[in-house]
């Protein structure tokens, strides 16, 4: 099937979903060395979860981010896999870099390793936290100590703890791990197969640019993607300034066996499906 016959293909199969006409038990099988996977706002503001669901599994997606253990169920009804678990990391400004923040986080951690375990869910996400005046240096040394403490238990139960890279320039200010130097100097030390980066290509875009290079230099201790344009974190298309095409297709290269998910948010007025669409065949190298 060609690019084109395939965005029509996907762009119908998405509508049809919408109004109710498609109800798949498994997402269509899709080419493409790449897993993709969406988040909530890709679909736009105030769309319930299943219809969510059932219109991610009618265009050939296979994962759905950020989904806690009560909608595990629902995501799993539609085919999909839960890709990445919410809850039990902490908050993107209150995290791992803060050491009075340890024993209620690794409580509430060790108890979604074993959940995620149970329920087949591969990832979950957490985040270094702010600085808050702290060095760098000591914000890492404190992840590093945390993350010693529970990868055991995540190599055991075979289910991945991803840190989230995020920028500090634009959404959020003083995060800590808002560069792939410090994330990977972090994993490097930690050095686990169960503990890796959630490389957000939006984020990446805005602190450090070079993202084909910096993937390739890091891929070992990369995890997960998210997708979004820059500037704004709307649609991966050209009206944005980075080649998606051109870097799913260096993922793709290394063989990158995790999930790229998009995360973007549909800018107003378009059509959030016929988006979604767009940017699955983007991502299908």
């Amino acid at each position: 099937m060609d690019r084109r016959a395939f965005l029509a293909t996907a762009a119908a199969s998405l509508a049809a979903a919408r109004t109710g006409l498609a109800q798949p038990t498994q997402p269509p099988a899709r080419k493409g060395r790449l897993r993709q996977g969406v988040t909530r706002g890709v679909f736009g503001r105030g769309v319930p979860l299943e219809d969510c669901c059932r219109q991610a599994a009618s265009g050939g997606i296979q994962g759905f981010d950020l989904i806690t253990p009560t909608d595990w169920p629902l995501v799993k009804k539609y085919g999909l896999v839960p890709s990445m678990a919410s809850g039990g990391g902490g908050s993107i400004a209150s995290a791992l870099n803060r050491p009075e923040n340890h024993e209620k986080i690794e409580a509430a951690m060790r108890t979604m390793i074993d959940q995620a375990a149970a329920a087949g869910v591969p990832n979950l996400i957490t985040f270094s936290g702010n600085r808050g005046g702290m060095s760098d240096a000591e914000g890492a040394d404190n992840c590093v100590a945390f993350l010693n403490k529970v990868k055991a238990q995540a190599e055991d139960k075979g289910v991945t703890i991803c840190m989230e890279y995020l920028n500090s320039k634009v959404n959020h200010k003083d995060y800590m791990f808002d560069h792939i130097a410090w994330g990977v100097d972090v994993m490097k030390r930690v050095n686990s197969p169960r503990v890796k980066i959630l490389y957000d290509i939006y984020h990446a875009q805005i602190m450090d640019g070079d993202i084909v290079r910096n993937i390739r230099d890091n891929i070992q201790w990369i995890g997960h993607f998210h997708t979004g344009g820059n500037p704004g974190r709307h649609e991966i298309d050209d009206t944005q300034e980075l080649n998606y095409r051109f870097v799913m297709k260096a993922i793709a290269d290394l063989n990158f066996a995790g999930f790229v998910t998009h995360e973007y948010s549909p800018t107003q007025g378009n059509d959030a499906l016929k988006e979604l669409a767009k940017a699955v065949d983007i991502c299908t190298v």
